[in-house]
């Protein structure tokens, strides 16, 4: 999306209800991982939160010892925890409420759906109704150096309790939304706009907003004398969001000249 549609989305989303969840998982995907402790929290922008609930799992499997230092779950604790039957089954009403929202979603929604799959039961949320809240701070707060969850708690200050624990996770998920879509409510639109444009995205974002490929799109850039930014962590090239809205705009005018 252009900053302009992103600024009417993310406008939108504030005036919803959310429901934040959180799940902690015994590795990087399913099916081969399960999910251990899970939390969600209905919240909104005018009434705050409302509700939160967090039960451990047990998915009947063996939870690696990096997972136990990571998370501080250990075996024993979810041994007499409850099954993901009566979890799920529970959780199923919140989780298809409000805008469903995550930091970096994609990883808890692919466990969810995964989880709802070995039930039998279809869960599907549209992504109008999604809001990943690592999307929303890479755009708000461009020059971080780290978007991660940790370090956006200690950068605001939350009080939340010790991270990579679902409730914990949550709640911070929630704070960090709220901070950043009550800026976007108060906000005037150029002031915004102005933030947007500074957002970094990699090669394939940046080709996705020029409706090319990746290769047109980095000729377009060296054309352009646009200088990439290259990520420490990934080795991608990076490029300023205003940067190619500028040459979109140019297209569009090079387009209405031509006729």
């Amino acid at each position: 999306m252009l900053s302009i549609d992103l600024l009417t989305h993310y406008r939108r989303l504030s005036q919803q209800a959310f429901t934040i969840v959180d799940v902690e998982t015994t590795g990087y995907q399913p099916p081969e991982n399960r999910v251990i402790e899970i939390s969600a929290l209905k919240a909104s922008l005018r009434d705050g939160i409302q509700h939160q609930q967090t039960h451990l799992i047990n998915p009947d499997v063996l939870i690696p010892q990096k997972i136990v230092r990571f998370t501080g779950i250990s075996q024993s604790m979810i041994e007499t925890a409850l099954t993901p039957a009566d979890v799920w089954k529970d959780y199923l009403p919140l989780l298809n409420t409000g805008v469903l929202t995550g930091h970096n979603l994609e990883f808890d929604y692919a466990f969810i759906r995964f989880e709802y799959e070995q039930l039998h039961i279809p869960f599907s949320r549209p992504a109008s109704e999604q809001l990943c809240t690592v999307a929303l701070s890479r755009l708000m707060l461009p020059d971080l150096p780290s978007r991660s969850l940790p370090d956006l708690v200690r950068y605001f200050g939350f009080q939340v309790g010790r991270s990579h624990r679902a409730a914990a996770d949550t709640l911070a998920c929630w704070l960090l939304a709220e901070h950043l879509l009550k800026e976007i409510q108060n906000e005037d639109d150029r002031a915004l706009l102005a933030r947007f444009a500074q957002e970094w995205l990699p090669l394939r974002k940046a080709a996705e907003l020029l409706n090319c490929s990746t290769k047109m799109a980095q000729a377009r850039f060296a054309s352009a004398e646009l200088e990439p930014r290259v990520s420490r962590r990934s080795g991608v090239s990076m490029y300023r969001r205003g940067a190619i809205e500028q040459l979109i705009t140019q297209d569009s005018e090079e387009q209405l000249s031509f006729f």
